[in-house]
């Protein structure tokens, strides 16, 4: 059948399965935007309150779903707004398919009203990026765009569309998404040598990282910790995969991962790394990390093997496949000292914070409590993202939304809402600094236009709380441009965009403002205030081996 290109568009989302899809309309996209106003009955748009705001949408959704999210923008400063929320699913191995539209074709190039080149703009930040100049490669275009972000290590693609293609028309016919190549890369001798590893350790350690969720293969994991009797730990992106309350679970490794884990990677004769990236983050002095052990690297991006940290073996390929094969060779193994010896690392060091003021930690724990461990739980970046990860136990994967590679400040409340978007029936919570929240506030807007229930949790200790931390230990407390102690008041703020607000300054109002804002099935602004100098331990050095791991106890001494 004869359909213009924004009638092609909109069928080829459908082909793909796509339901909400998140945006912001301009001059050189209204073709499509007219085409999505017939479909609104079968794509649900959002318009959120900046461009940006949509790229993080269509990657929370996406993290929380395992489905590709999409975002739409218009040419020029339009689609250069996406930018930052592509580079953060690229960072984060995120499948989002961007559609921009671009001036018409006999104007491109001519520096023309809102023309940017934005195919060469994120050619560093996706997997792949298209300009559609011709209306006869629109579909197929679109499709292998949908293909690219999920195959494989996901990511996001860029499919930009010049106007005139949008108008255009020719013909279309409809197909179903063909399933998508196996990712078999090993061979049989390198699983062979991944159990010949396994067996022969005497001190196995477990590293996760954000691939295993990607993968679903949190039971298959969850299965060969069992199997080689080790202990686990995971990155800020491997969240969920081993259950937060399991015994062999360790905590987080790296710059603020807990001492149970770091000392104990730093001791082990093998690490096994599943679906993780080796992060400087994570192994602080590449040179020192897990100096003492082997190292097993499994992967589907043969990139990453070798990359950070020499591997002593690897197997690329998909993780929950690769498990399955591995956990059938593997036989039962006992590593009764070794556990014994992590176990009192656990006791010996445990996480703390001073439970005589309101903290983040202590907010978190409540927000544990009273969700029984099932909200979804979004966060932007610095501390309180750090605090979120350390004392909410996280029971299942894709249930921790945060950037971790690239950092975003800005990053939750939009993820939050597409999120959301995609588990109507999770309590979806985005736990965010005061920092973070000045910069894409107005997203709650968004979430008031359409009565999305979201809860967003802003601990404010007025000032951009990780980098004082940092100018305090390392800069001889030069708090240079981290003070935010002025006159904005967040809860006004907030009912000015349309939301219901509540404040707390003690730790008896947490509990009851959590469940008011539970109940009100709105979106609601709970301002925390906590402490300027609160701090999160434990701490790596940047650059230092992560065995000289140090928390307050350890700070303490040290100043005597």
């Amino acid at each position: 059948m004869q359909l213009t290109g924004s009638e092609i568009v909109v069928e080829c989302l459908k082909e793909q399965g796509v339901d909400t899809v998140f945006g912001y309309p301009g001059g050189t996209i209204l073709n499509v935007y007219d085409a999505l106003y017939k479909h609104r009955e079968e794509i649900n748009h959002i318009l959120t309150s900046h461009e940006q705001g949509a790229a993080h949408a269509a990657d929370g959704y996406a993290r929380a779903t395992g489905k590709v999210g999409v975002c739409l923008a218009t040419s020029g400063p339009g689609a250069t707004n996406l930018v930052t929320g592509i580079a953060t699913a690229y960072m984060d191995s995120v499948p989002v398919v961007a559609i921009t539209c671009n001036v018409n074709l006999p104007l491109l190039g001519k520096d023309s009203f809102q023309e940017v080149d934005i195919a060469g703009v994120t050619m560093p930040i996706t997997k792949h990026s298209y300009i559609v100049k011709d209306i006869a490669k629109l579909a197929d275009t679109i499709r292998k765009a949908f293909r690219i972000a999920r195959e494989g290590r996901p990511g996001p693609v860029l499919v930009d569309i010049t106007k005139d293609v949008t108008a255009n028309s020719c013909e279309y016919e409809k197909k179903i998404p063909e399933p998508l190549n196996a990712s078999c890369k090993y061979t049989k001798e390198d699983i062979e040598n991944a159990v010949f590893l396994m067996k022969n350790a005497k001190r196995p350690f477990i590293y996760v990282g954000g691939g295993a969720v990607i993968s679903g293969a949190h039971m298959e994991v969850r299965e060969l910790a069992s199997l080689l009797d080790a202990p686990v730990c995971d990155t800020l992106m491997g969240k969920g995969v081993m259950d937060g309350h399991n015994e062999r679970y360790t905590g987080m490794i790296g710059m603020h991962g807990t001492k149970a884990s770091n000392l104990g990677v730093s001791e082990c004769d093998l690490l096994v790394a599943l679906g993780a990236r080796f992060s400087d983050r994570v192994v602080g002095n590449a040179a020192m990390f897990a100096a003492r052990a082997r190292v097993l690297h499994i992967d589907i991006d043969a990139a990453e093997i070798n990359k950070n940290i020499k591997t002593d073996a690897s197997v690329v390929g998909d993780l929950k496949e690769i498990l399955t094969i591995i956990n059938k060779e593997l036989p039962q193994a006992e590593h009764r000292e070794w556990n014994a010896h992590i176990k009192e690392l656990k006791e010996k060091y445990p996480l703390n914070y001073d439970e005589g003021a309101l903290s983040c930690p202590y907010i978190m724990e409540e927000i544990d409590r009273i969700t029984k461990g099932e909200a979804l739980i979004v966060t932007d970046v610095g501390q309180h993202q750090m605090w979120a990860a350390q004392y909410f136990k996280y029971s299942s994967p894709r249930t921790f939304l945060s950037s971790g590679g690239l950092g975003t400040m800005g990053y939750g409340l939009g993820a939050c809402i597409g999120a959301k978007m995609g588990n109507p029936d999770k309590i979806c919570i985005n736990i965010a600094g005061d920092g973070c929240f000045r910069m894409n506030m107005n997203e709650l807007a968004t979430a008031s236009r359409y009565g999305i229930p979201i809860i967003e949790v802003v601990i404010n200790n007025h000032v951009l709380g990780m980098v004082r931390q940092w100018q305090t230990l390392f800069y001889e407390k030069r708090y240079s441009q981290t003070i935010l102690d002025d006159g904005v008041d967040f809860c006004m703020v907030a009912k000015g965009l349309g939301c219901e607000a509540i404040r707390v300054t003690r730790k008896e109002e947490v509990a009851d403002a959590l469940t008011r804002a539970i109940e009100m099935k709105k979106p609601v602004l709970i301002e925390c205030v906590i402490p300027e100098d609160d701090k999160v331990f434990p701490m790596v050095p940047a650059g230092a081996p992560i065995s000289e791991v140090f928390d307050a106890t350890d700070l303490e001494k040290k100043n005597e």
